[in-house]
């Protein structure tokens, strides 16, 4: 496993994987923008809709000066936000570069192997869609557990590692296997994913360096199936 994360780190700034990363930075970085409005609009609207009631019953002074202190705790807020749901943002990334990525791992590393088939576009994006959303899911539930000191942090680690590494694997595994084999794989085998889970949790925790996780998540877990591939399946092609 060490293995395999070390081939995926020396891969990652190679020429070929330099371009698909400006690509995958790049689309991450709007995704966070837009979240940021997003989120700022919410807090527009709510404040504008509290405001009559506040200053009936405290007076526009004060209202004020709330108001400047909700500000800025908002605009921390907003932030905070975005870095949270980075996890959430680059499993929805990797699914638009999937293949890229996993044709230049193969070449280096496995050439002498079939190639897996392209994902069709529409299975990749859909299976980014439900990790991204069912990631905020699982962060807002456990976002009451950070009142508890260090607990909160680690239930948000293998929150993180659980829901990255089923997506990261599945990915790949469909490149190779029918959708329902490539889900089966992962069931057989996730312990071993799991742990191959808490590589990605621990790269997407680091700041700035966790906007190349589409990469390291997708080369990694190509070495991983990889390993635990077994008997190999025909070489499938994915319709749309």
């Amino acid at each position: 496993m060490f293995a395999a994360a070390m081939k995926a780190l020396s891969q990652m700034f190679s020429p070929p994987f330099r371009r698909v990363l400006w690509k995958s930075v790049g689309l991450a970085l709007i995704l966070i923008v837009l979240i940021g409005i997003g989120l700022h609009r919410l807090l527009i609207w709510l404040g504008s809709s509290g405001t009559v009631w506040a200053e009936g019953f405290m007076g526009p002074t004060a209202v004020s000066v709330v108001a400047w202190i909700l500000s800025i705790a908002a605009g921390l807020g907003i932030i905070a936000g975005s870095v949270f749901l980075m996890p959430a943002v680059t499993a929805l990334v990797a699914s638009f570069f999937v293949d890229e990525i996993a044709e230049q791992v193969e070449r280096a590393h496995y050439p002498g192997e079939p190639p897996g088939a392209p994902l069709a576009l529409l299975r990749a994006a859909l299976e980014g869609v439900k990790t991204a959303l069912l990631a905020v899911l699982v962060y807002l539930i456990a976002t009451p557990f950070l009142l508890l000191a260090g607990f909160g942090a680690v239930i948000f680690f293998l929150a993180t590692a659980f829901l990255l590494s089923r997506e990261y694997f599945e990915l790949v595994a469909m490149r190779y296997r029918p959708v329902a084999e490539a889900k089966r794989l992962r069931k057989a085998n996730q312990g071993t994913v799991f742990l191959a889970g808490l590589f990605i949790a621990a790269f997407v925790s680091i700041p700035i360096l966790n906007l190349a996780t589409p990469l390291f998540g997708t080369a990694f877990m190509v070495h991983m199936y990889k390993r635990l591939q077994g008997p190999r399946p025909p070489l499938i092609e994915h319709g749309a």
